[in-house]
């Protein structure tokens, strides 16, 4: 952000993390968010930083060819031909991504986890077909410990497209406890998480 003129976050949530990475940047900026319940937050947040928020989806973005110099996306679905569309010559993309990791304990358990494997090379393939050249690929995984089934049930709630019409008190509640006994430790609910990221340019 520090070297960047006008940059765009896809798929900014609530604004958190971009808000901070404005602050004390004088550079244009613009974020998306295509969830009617986040755009509106993010826009009450990061108006008064001027930053322009637009409910959009990231597929298709409502923007004219090479108008970026830096795009950002924090676990937002992307098109790298659309990214690489809206960069200016020279410009860059940094996104950070779920991966193929993701849970993995959870999967035995929740067989129809969604499966992000895949998306650690259709970005980077993407980025290298659209005419791209990486310059940083990297995935990485940590053991978490979660305080218990609780906060778990929380994080499931509010990301449903982890486990596809997930449903707690009904037909997901006897795999939930399996899943609290097998990986309850004494530091709490351990799981992996599982992450990576990719810095891509387009060429001058």
């Amino acid at each position: 952000m520090a070297h960047s003129s006008y940059a765009l976050d896809l798929g900014t949530g609530g604004g958190e993390l971009f808000a901070e990475l404005c602050k004390g940047h004088h550079a244009r900026a613009v974020a998306s968010e295509p969830w009617d319940v986040n755009a509106p937050i993010a826009k009450r947040r990061l108006s008064p930083l001027g930053v322009e928020v637009l409910r959009a989806q990231s597929l298709h973005l409502p923007f004219r060819d090479g108008v970026f110099d830096l795009v950002l996306d924090r676990h937002e679905e992307m098109d790298p031909k659309e990214v690489h569309r809206v960069l200016e010559p020279g410009g860059s993309v940094l996104t950070q991504q779920v991966g193929r990791n993701e849970w993995n304990e959870l999967r035995h358990h929740f067989p129809r986890m969604q499966d992000f494997g895949p998306l650690f090379d259709q970005y980077a393939r993407g980025f290298r077909q659209a005419g791209m050249t990486i310059a940083r690929a990297e995935t990485r995984d940590i053991r978490v410990a979660y305080r218990g089934l609780g906060e778990l049930v929380y994080l499931l709630c509010v990301s449903p497209w982890t486990i596809p019409d997930f449903d707690p008190l009904e037909r997901d509640l006897a795999p939930l406890l399996r899943a609290e006994d097998r990986l309850t430790t004494p530091d709490g609910l351990v799981l992996t998480e599982s992450r990576f990221i990719i810095e891509a340019h387009k060429p001058t």
